[in-house]
């Protein structure tokens, strides 16, 4: 296979670069390039940080560091190269020229977790938790992406394909000596196994449930006529001066989205126009951009001042978010309430920051109905997701079809056992073929 070679390390200026190469000629290849004091091909020794000077042209060199990691103890399964440069852009792409120079090819996207795939170094499912790890923003997403890649879903999925192979196993043995295996009692016993694993994944898509919301976080849209503090809860949710408060009608005339964390969730904070007549073009535009932004919101936080009675613009804002996800802040506790009381509704002040933690938990509250487990097996990766649930339907066809024979429930779990295989890449056939006759003697 060809040695690849790529910039490691994120495009910019830093403190070091990693320039890194895998195959089996990425040694040779590096040592044509990389000269350290009595460092040759036979002495050099795997996983040792080597001091040297790197050829960038001629009579031109970078002092930098190499380190060697041997196949297949390596996170490719092969040969692995790394340079450590000065951080920067020109220099991490020159080193780059120069391995492609002496026979590298320019790694294709991903290409590194790929080829760790292919020699078995990781599981499918844990090469898209590494792509969860990287991208994850809020710390339950992180957890759920770091459950992944410490092997705890490719550990479940394996655990029930080998009890499906263990059930094809018995099924292989019925059908071989059916005068001495009683069809209809393995046929039960083998639908009570099947049950088992039903309830199993049924627990973990459970768990996940909410899982959409530590990936994407969850959208939440201020709305409340002009002038009614909606700036000001917001700014008191982020904790930092985001939003511009004064005493001026209109100040707010476009969304503005900002984030923070609660209890390991994201949420996503829009604070929109607010909602008004008005022949201002641009703040026009704001107040239409708001009611878009009501249709596609998680959770309507409808900002409500407490010591003014119920205004025709907040009659109007009531007639558009009535049906949705709403909770009505009854903002300015500091001051006397005049409003009447609402079903849904929490009382704050944004000046004195009362209850902003409680309005928080609301939010969480209101759109993940059951906790969050941190600690157990929860998946973010929608594409996981969907191949549990289609093999929970394929387990469900099983376990409510009367009159099965044999062959038809031998064919009917490998169907089971190879959408499992689509979250780990373990789907060989020839895995369930080895495994019957190792565990039975059908000779007997």
């Amino acid at each position: 296979m060809e040695t690849i070679v790529s910039i490691s390390t994120p495009i910019g200026k830093g403190a070091i670069s990693v320039v890194r190469m895998s195959g089996e000629k990425s040694l040779d290849m590096a040592l044509r390039l990389f000269h350290a004091k009595n460092l040759n091909k036979e002495n050099v020794q795997p996983r040792y940080m080597y001091f040297g000077k790197l050829e960038l042209d001629e009579g031109l060199f970078e002092e930098c560091l190499m380190v060697y990691f041997k196949n297949p103890f390596s996170y490719t399964g092969e040969d692995i190269v790394e340079f450590q440069v000065h951080g920067g852009v020109l220099l991490a792409q020159k080193v780059v020229q120069r391995c492609l120079d002496v026979g590298a090819r320019m790694a294709e996207a991903g290409e590194f977790s790929k080829r760790a795939f292919l020699n078995g170094k990781i599981t499918l499912d844990k090469a898209e938790a590494i792509i969860g790890e990287i991208n994850a923003e809020a710390e339950g997403e992180l957890k759920s992406s770091l459950q992944v890649t410490n092997g705890r879903l490719a550990q479940e999925i394996l655990s029930q394909q080998e009890n499906l192979k263990l059930m094809l196993a018995e099924i292989e043995v019925g059908m071989d000596y059916p005068d001495e295996v009683e069809e209809l009692g393995l046929i039960l016993n083998v639908k009570e196994k099947l049950q088992s694993i039903f309830q199993r994944l049924e627990q973990i898509i459970a768990s996940s449930q909410s899982a959409k919301y530590l990936k994407n976080g969850i959208n939440v849209a201020l709305v409340g006529k002009t002038n009614v503090g909606k700036s000001s809860v917001m700014n008191s949710l982020l904790g930092s001066d985001r939003a511009i408060v004064t005493d001026i009608k209109g100040t707010t005339r476009d969304s503005i989205t900002e984030s923070f964390e609660f209890g390991g969730i994201k949420i996503n904070l829009i604070d929109t126009a607010g909602i008004r007549e008005t022949e201002d073009v641009v703040e026009s535009l704001g107040i239409e951009k708001s009611k878009q932004t009501l249709s596609s919101a998680d959770v309507i936080l409808f900002v409500l001042d407490g010591s003014e009675t119920l205004s025709e613009e907040d009659k109007f804002i009531e007639k558009l978010v009535n049906d949705k996800n709403v909770l009505r802040v009854v903002n300015k506790t500091d001051k006397n309430r005049v409003l009447p009381k609402f079903d849904s509704e929490i009382e704050i002040s944004a000046l004195e920051g009362k209850n902003i933690d409680k309005l928080k938990q609301k939010i969480v509250d209101m759109v993940i109905l059951q906790e969050i487990d941190f600690n157990a097996l929860v998946l973010t990766n929608e594409r996981q997701i969907e191949v549990l649930k289609l093999a929970q339907s394929q387990l469900r066809e099983i376990l409510q079809t009367e009159n099965l024979s044999l062959d038809v429930l031998s064919m009917l779990i490998k169907n089971v056992w190879k959408s499992l295989g689509k979250i780990t890449g373990n789907t060989e056939n020839e895995d369930i073929i080895d495994l019957i006759f190792s565990k039975f003697c059908l000779g007997k």
